[in-house]
């Protein structure tokens, strides 16, 4: 199961952090172990760290309306998003 970390912009820090929005989309996918971080030094830069079942399911669910309203209920700024995959050195 791979690890993914994203980061990106967002209006209210504090409300993205309260938000439930994070579990209600990622939770159906299988998605496990979010955990949030905030820039100490630009609160407004925060990310997520997340292990995903189905990465295709992921990044499909990304291109939808619901994650596109789940980012502007939560003050995610989209063009600032950026995603990575963890991955591993071969042999």
């Amino acid at each position: 199961m791979p690890t993914v970390m994203a980061h990106h912009d967002v209006k209210d820090t504090k409300h993205w952090l309260a938000s439930p929005k994070r579990e209600e989309v990622f939770g159906p996918l299988g998605v496990t172990n979010i955990r949030t971080f905030v820039n100490p030094e630009n609160p407004t830069q925060v990310g997520v760290v997340m292990d995903v079942a189905d990465m295709d399911a992921l990044m499909g669910m990304m291109q939808t309306e619901q994650a596109a309203e789940a980012m502007a209920y939560d003050g995610v700024l989209p063009e600032t998003l950026v995603i990575l995959v963890e991955e591993h050195a071969g042999p």
